[in-house]
């Protein structure tokens, strides 16, 4: 059960990772917004290659996550018939 814990606890990192991304994400966009309404091209560009940048990595954590949630579930079952 060792190897199942650490796998959780691994997979409970990547999700504050994904939360905080998805939130960060959302920031930005607002952000992003504001600087249209108010017509700033430039600063408006910084902020719309940023949250390209975190969709990309957010992309690439959503991978990890699912790749880790296959290995819980590998490691659960290989653990379940000795329980």
């Amino acid at each position: 059960m060792e190897r199942f814990d650490q796998l959780v606890r691994e997979q409970l990192e990547t999700m504050e990772q994904l939360l905080f991304l998805q939130s960060e994400i959302e920031r930005c966009k607002i952000l992003e917004a504001e600087l249209r309404t108010l017509q700033h091209e430039a600063k408006w560009q910084a902020i719309h290659d940023e949250i390209e940048q975190m969709k990309q990595q957010l992309a690439d954590i959503q991978r990890l996550f699912e790749q880790q949630t296959e290995e819980v579930i590998r490691s659960y079952q290989c653990k379940e018939p000795s329980l």
